[in-house]
């Protein structure tokens, strides 16, 4: 597939938005954070922020981004309009838990609701952007037990990276907070990992003659449905080089995991500010990381219209 820089913002950004709102609602609405203006105000404008930029964002690669409103009617059926109704629903509790809890200065009671409801609405939105890609079975890739969690531990994984970084910059740094954002970590790299090597394994059983439903011999294509290269060719039929795949591989491991995993482990050990700015840099690196993954998730994928185009 082809890698659009605006969908692999869209998927990077609100994944990192969503997965530190549903800390912060949780944690914040509980009590566990203790209310403060600017470390509510900098969380919820941060958390907000990516959600709303990675959301425009993802208009950029409609060829009509002036009905996009439309997708919210097909709820019912496409994970796309659920994702959209979810994204939208989640800021109502998201705003009224911002405002108790940086504005009032309050935590549980209504806030805590507020807090577990945008929770849960992220969640569900991550759930649903998810399912977009998981439910498309011409793409082998994508359609395997392995897309869904991907989402959902990213987006935990990133957010609790942020999530860290932000209580360390305001000095309220905490022990649980690091050693969950660096076990989320881990889990997010053991989980790369195993996808990859699915993917590497992967027997996808749909060939020329299935794909035509012409039994018998092989078949190949003699000539291409098209005289050139088109829009399914540019968009479902991008490939790329398996040195280079290689290659990208470990640096998205580099940026995405290792290193923020070992300035993670060093901010344990430093006093602030310097605990602060190794968990920021731990922040940046990641987000950096889970783009060049997203580029990959993207690139790696095989759709099978490029059967008809004579591409095993």
């Amino acid at each position: 597939m082809h890698p659009a820089f605006s969908v692999l913002f869209f998927t990077t950004a609100t994944g990192a938005g969503y997965g530190l709102l549903a800390l912060l609602g949780v944690l914040g609405g509980l009590g566990f954070i203790q209310p403060d203006f600017w470390l509510g105000l900098v969380g919820m404008m941060l958390a907000l922020g990516l959600i709303a930029a990675g959301l425009l964002s993802s208009t950029g690669h409609l060829g009509r981004p002036e009905r996009a409103w439309r997708a919210f009617s097909q709820w019912r059926s496409s994970w796309l309009s659920r994702e959209g109704v979810a994204s939208v629903a989640t800021f109502i509790p998201a705003g009224l838990f911002g405002i108790g809890w940086v504005f009032f200065g309050r935590s549980g009671g209504w806030v805590a609701g507020a807090g577990l409801l945008a929770a849960a609405g992220a969640v569900a939105t991550v759930y649903a952007t998810g399912m977009i890609y998981a439910s498309l079975k011409p793409i082998a890739q994508w359609h395997s037990p392995y897309t869904l969690p991907a989402y959902l531990i990213f987006a935990g994984m990133t957010g609790g990276v942020l999530l860290n970084a932000l209580l360390q910059g305001f000095a309220v740094g905490s022990a649980a907070v690091s050693t969950c954002a660096l076990l989320a970590t881990l889990a997010g790299w053991g989980w790369k990992l195993a996808i990859w090597r699915y993917n590497d394994r992967l027997d996808i059983p749909t060939t020329a003659n299935t794909a035509t439903g012409l039994a018998g011999g092989t078949i190949r294509s003699i000539e291409w449905p098209h005289t050139e290269e088109n829009y399914l060719l540019k968009e479902m039929g991008f490939r790329i080089a398996r040195k280079h795949s290689a290659k990208l591989r470990r640096i998205t491991q580099l940026l995405a995991f290792a290193a923020p995993a070992v300035l993670l482990l060093v901010a344990f050990v430093l006093q602030w500010p310097l605990a602060a700015i190794a968990s920021t840099l731990a922040a940046f690196s990641q987000l950096a990381g889970m783009l060049l993954e997203r580029w990959l998730f993207f690139a790696d994928a095989k759709h099978t219209v490029t059967l008809y185009y004579g591409r095993e």
